[in-house]
């Protein structure tokens, strides 16, 4: 299931296919389902008893990629970046354009006809899909077609995968086999759009469910690679699922987020905390929702984020789906009332 998520098409904005793909895998298993207006999915699973309160776990489908803003008269296609990408990652890297899944090659003027080096910038990159002109080109793309990583999703090491989307197709993935039990409260599933692009799905949601407590379901960065400093680690690949207290965005419930944690040392599931406060997710815009809302943010850490090559372990991805699954399965005092 994960191979098959992270292998779909879903730039921000385009998130038809790893949404249809998400809906096939789940519709039998909840009680119902609704595409809202932005696209989001939004699966509901009637609890197995009469609690009032209301649990709603988010993963975003969408991931990062480009756009198609222009075509050369010599056939190669110009383009604009979706989401959080550094471009130092992306020259000579493969991509695949549109619902026809065209072969493409982002490359730049040779680094010896230069005369120093100087990171490169998006408007100095152009798509090379072997078209010897623009009409030839015209001829399979469009402008506005999106374009993502060609990535072949692969196994590797102690426990480890590779491949493009992990951010946030794993969420996608975890939510996906919650999905499979049954729980004594009512849980919203939502599989969220356009969140690469400022949180725009999400901005939705929140106020259309008014749960009482909200978890997000991320990949993170991990930064324990050579050159990198403990102090400056952010997480740390097979140490476990990620809890968040605050970030640029948000701050994560501290009443909830410290039950998260004692469930996981309590069922020895491995769990640490995020050390740094970059970034953000969809906890930005779910926290201050029409009265505000109870969010706790937990990721799996992933090597090498936005990129075509990120990095997971499975021993994460597990630890994260057994703290979901112990804190919805167990009767406690927080939200089973």
């Amino acid at each position: 299931m994960l191979n098959k998520f992270t292998s779909a098409f879903g730039v921000s904005g385009f998130e038809n296919e790893i949404r249809d793909i998400i809906i096939e895998h789940n519709k039998n298993k909840c009680t119902s389902y609704e595409i809202d207006n932005m696209g989001n999915v939004i699966f509901y699973k009637k609890g197995i008893n009469s609690y009032h309160n209301k649990i709603m776990l988010t993963a975003h489908m969408d991931e990062v990629g480009f756009i198609i803003s222009g075509i050369t008269e010599e056939g190669a296609l110009k383009f604009k970046t979706v989401g959080g990408i550094d471009t130092r990652i992306i020259q000579n890297t493969k991509v695949i354009i549109g619902e026809n899944r065209i072969n493409g090659v982002i490359g730049a003027k040779p680094a010896h006809m230069s005369k120093e080096y100087q990171p490169v910038k998006v408007n100095e990159l152009v798509i090379d899909i072997g078209c010897k002109s623009k009409t030839e080109a015209e001829k399979i793309v469009n402008i506005g077609d999106y374009a993502m990583f060609n990535s072949e999703y692969t196994e590797f090491g102690d426990g480890l995968v590779k491949a493009k989307a992990l951010d946030d197709r794993v969420g996608c993935y975890i939510l996906s086999r919650l999905m499979d039990n049954q729980y004594p409260n009512d849980v919203y599933f939502v599989f969220t759009v356009q969140e690469e692009v400022g949180c725009r799905g999400a901005s939705i949601v929140a106020e259309r469910i008014k749960p009482d407590y909200t978890l997000v379901v991320e990949g993170t960065t991990c930064s324990d690679v050579p050159h990198c400093t403990q102090y400056n680690y952010s997480t740390v690949l097979r140490d476990g699922v990620a809890l968040s207290m605050l970030d640029n965005g948000s701050y994560s419930d501290r009443e909830l987020t410290k039950f998260l944690y004692d469930t996981a040392v309590n069922n020895n599931v491995p769990v640490q905390y995020k050390r740094v406060t970059s970034g953000g997710n969809d906890a930005n815009v779910l926290q201050v929702s029409g009265n505000g809302y109870k969010v706790a943010a937990l990721s799996v850490p992933c090597r090498y984020i936005h990129s075509p090559v990120s990095v997971a372990s499975f021993n994460d991805i597990n630890s994260c789906y057994d703290l979901l699954y112990n804190a919805l399965s167990k009767e406690n005092n927080l939200w089973s009332c």
